[in-house]
């Protein structure tokens, strides 16, 4: 007999067990996959951005012996921002441990390694639960902003710089008969504005994204345009299939439906928004990584996640691990980006 029949009560310490369940929720990398930020590790615990407005002018004809016109050298403006700290930690008692079953097996005693190891990179130990909230932080950086954890606003990138954002732009997918061409020649405008915006963060290889809120999505989906452009080409047995949470080009945009969290809230685009950004425009997007609070660190170029393990030397009753991340996602061309929502 188990030595374990002692907590028949428990289900997590059951003599008998035929299946079981992990539920390990969705960790949304969306954003981070689609390889935007650029990593600039700093020494130091703030980023300075320098914002420099540059235009290119027409030269009036003159005679000859006139004066010249001449050159006006921009006016440049520095600012400093601060990394924010993420610390995160938890920690492992010898009591928990004392008599446990490991989980999905009958009568292993869990082992302090493997718990400790699930805890810091398990589906929902400490550093998913850190890459969960780079997404939040690189979601927001696409819209021009950085939120904290509770969706309040750190910073508003275009106010920094003293930009005004471009008005958000209505579309009408709903519309019973829509205008053949009108969706197509709306995407035009985007581009067209966005790429005029971006100067020289503009490159032939840039691309338009769309990041599509659910109800927009299905909107999109459906619209004569788009049912029109795909009818004639393998890709329309797509449209016609289930496409939630896909991918399509459209317009010279690159459109898809964003997943985020499970709860569609935490981490989300507002289900009837769109967002437009560029992937491939260097320099518009960035990750600052300051260094960590530890004195081996102090200097040192920063690090993505710093882990750090604690014991409890005179007891050793229990283990501890703590997470560390000093990342600042920053927008440094927030006039670029445009925002639409369903509807007129």
């Amino acid at each position: 007999m188990s030595v374990l029949n002692v907590f028949r009560q428990d289900p997590f310490t059951s003599i008998s067990l035929t299946s079981y369940v992990d539920r390990v929720p969705f960790l949304p990398t969306g954003i981070g996959d689609l390889g935007l930020f650029e990593d600039l590790p700093i020494r130091t615990t703030a980023l300075a951005v320098e914002h420099r407005d540059q235009q290119l002018i027409v030269i009036p004809t003159s005679e000859r012996g006139a004066p010249l016109v001449e050159r006006r050298t921009e006016k440049r403006k520095m600012r400093y921002f601060e990394a924010p700290r993420l610390a995160h930690g938890d920690t492992v008692y010898a009591t928990e441990l004392q008599n446990v079953r490991q989980f999905g097996t009958e009568s292993v005693l869990m082992q302090v390694q493997t718990e400790i190891a699930r805890r810091l990179s398990g589906p929902t130990g400490l550093t998913a639960n850190m890459e969960y909230t780079w997404e939040l932080h690189r979601l927001a950086a696409v819209q021009g902003l950085l939120l904290d954890a509770d969706g309040s606003l750190l910073f508003d990138w275009a106010k920094e710089f003293g930009i005004t954002r471009p008005k958000e732009i209505g579309f009408n997918l709903d519309a019973a008969d829509p205008v053949l061409g009108s969706l197509r020649q709306q995407c035009n405008k985007i581009v067209r504005y966005m790429a005029r915006q971006a100067q020289g963060a503009w490159l032939p290889s840039t691309r338009v994204m769309a990041m599509c809120g659910d109800d927009f999505w299905d909107a999109l989906i459906a619209h004569k345009d788009v049912l029109t452009t795909y009818f004639n080409w393998e890709a329309a047995r797509e449209l016609r299939k289930g496409t939630a949470f896909e991918a399509m080009d459209f317009g010279g945009i690159s459109w898809f439906n964003y997943r985020g969290s499970n709860d569609n809230s935490t981490i989300a685009v507002p289900t009837d928004k769109v967002k437009f950004f560029p992937q491939g425009a260097p320099g518009v997007f960035q990750r600052a990584l300051a260094p960590g609070e530890a004195v081996e660190w102090v200097n040192t170029l920063g690090r993505p996640i710093y882990i750090i393990p604690i014991f409890d030397r005179d007891r050793n009753f229990w283990w501890r691990m703590e997470a560390y991340s000093y990342p600042l996602h920053i927008c440094t061309r927030p006039e670029i980006l445009m925002s639409g929502r369903l509807g007129a």
